[in-house]
């Protein structure tokens, strides 16, 4: 390929790779981070509130640390799922829908994480397994029934003189540095399991895509998919990717496999030289084919799922309505070619569209009826009626209303002593009985029927809670008795 094509091979990838757009973000140190430490260990999948409320609480710590963060995390969850480096699905086991990462934002990780551990030297125990696959598939595909007994038989020579060296007394064992590098080399390979994991759910979801617009699609003449479905066939699982994955899971589901791992596994991490492995890694292995049946679990269910569903749309005639609608859109498409000539597409056409009178909003918005709201909990109290008191009344009518015949009172009676006083003046010698309600009151008084020299004076009263208050109000003079 020349430089041009890859050029623009790049380019396209550039704009459709979720990898590379993680990698170039602007904030694609905390968008690795914090997918790699939520779904990115032993929690591969977690419900929307859960991962909103974990990513909510480390932003906190981040824009403490001075990163501009402005968004919240259900804010930067939907940013990260049109991006392509979520992917949404429905709860399986409850209501509600559940976040995973995307095989793209799962290769960015592992990427970062190669670049922030990179591997120092080409190991021996990567050479060695490459050696031995190498001369198995040499075996295995030779067809030369001559030759390959002859590798057969020199395989069975060797291990006939390993067997006698080991009877023997001479026995060799590999050395801890040694051991410990095949062992990280084994994990680095089932570290990547996950990220093949989630491009098979990737494309089992694109082939069952493609097969439904093949189904639209086809027209009487090229009726080969609809007539596989109606005979029942699996067109999922007998496609490349569902048989290569069935095969895989066989020997997963194996339990002669699974017991003879599990086994090579324990005595592994017995090892001496096992104790310099971190607690994560070794966690890791232990929990390692069941986490394999687990996904490959998944994987099933996901492929039964689209199955059924497929079956489930042509069975249903569904696609004949989706036919009808592809139609009409095409045809719409074409007759715009040759309009778009004359009638430009900003020109008002007159057709008035009347829309449904059904108001759409979102179904979190929707308040549900919840019948115990409406239960009388409580015992009906009955009230008797009686006589009226004066002196309640009087209490009631002082709560609600300023007592201005007390004021004028109190206002009086200091100007028999007095030539002029002030509000100040006033409630020094009769305190606020309604708290500020007195000083107001006075202030009105005061406004209506004194004169106002200018200035400014503390006054001071205790509120009805007994606590003391004060404020500054302007100086106004009573110098007449108030009517």
């Amino acid at each position: 390929m020349s430089a041009l094509a890859q050029t623009h091979a790049l380019t396209r990838m550039l704009e459709t790779d979720a990898t590379w757009r993680l990698l170039r973000a602007d904030n694609a140190p905390v968008i690795a981070a914090l997918l790699s430490e939520h779904l990115g260990g032993e929690d591969r999948r977690l419900p929307t509130d859960d991962l909103y409320e974990r990513i909510d609480h480390d932003l906190e710590a981040l824009r403490g640390h001075g990163f501009d963060l402005p968004q919240s995390a259900q804010g930067y969850c939907a940013e990260w799922r049109k991006a392509g480096f979520l992917t949404r699905r429905p709860a399986e086991e409850a209501r509600g829908e559940t976040f995973e990462l995307a095989p793209g934002a799962l290769a960015a990780i592992r990427t970062l994480e190669q670049l922030a551990a990179p591997r120092q030297t080409v190991t021996e125990s990567r050479l060695a397994s490459i050696g031995a696959q190498l001369g198995q598939l040499a075996v295995d595909t030779d067809p030369d029934a001559t030759r390959r007994l002859q590798q057969l038989h020199a395989q069975r020579d060797r291990l006939d003189a390993q067997i006698e060296r080991i009877q023997a007394g001479d026995l060799e064992t590999l050395d801890p540095a040694r051991a410990l590098e095949r062992v990280r080399d084994i994990l680095a390979q089932a570290e990547e399991i996950p990220s093949d994991f989630a491009r098979v759910r990737a494309e089992f979801d694109d082939l069952n895509r493609d097969l439904r617009a093949r189904i639209v699609e086809s027209d009487e003449t090229q009726r080969s998919v609809l007539d596989e479905v109606f005979r029942g066939v699996d067109l999922i699982a007998e496609s490349d990717e569902g048989r290569s994955f069935a095969g895989f899971s066989a020997l997963v589901l194996d339990p002669a496999v699974g017991e003879a791992f599990d086994d090579d596994i324990a005595r592994v991490l017995d090892r001496a030289f096992a104790a310099d492995l971190t607690p994560a890694h070794r966690r890791f292995l232990r929990r390692f084919i069941g986490t394999l049946k687990d996904h490959s679990g998944e994987i099933h269910e996901v492929i039964t799922t689209f199955a059924r569903g497929l079956r489930r749309y042509v069975q249903s005639q569904d696609y004949q309505r989706d036919r009808v609608l592809r139609g009409l859109l095409r045809t719409a498409l074409a007759d715009g070619v040759p309009a778009s000539a004359e009638i430009k597409p900003y020109q008002p056409t007159g057709l008035r569209l009347d829309l449904s009178a059904v108001a759409l909003s979102s179904v979190g918005a929707i308040r549900l009826h919840d019948p115990a709201e409406f239960d009388a909990t409580a015992p009906i109290v009955e009230h008797e009626s009686g006589m009226a008191d004066l002196a309640t009344l009087r209490a009631l009518a002082r709560e609600t209303e300023i007592d201005f015949a007390e004021l004028i009172d109190h206002v009086n009676a200091v100007l028999a002593e007095l030539d002029q006083a002030t509000v100040r003046q006033v409630l020094e010698r009769h305190p606020a009985s309604q708290g500020v309600a007195s000083v107001v009151g006075l202030l009105t008084l005061a406004a209506n029927q004194g004169s106002a020299p200018g200035g400014v004076e503390t006054v001071r009263w205790r509120g009805v809670d007994a606590a003391a208050r004060a404020a500054d109000i302007p100086i106004y003079l009573f110098t007449g008795r108030l009517l």
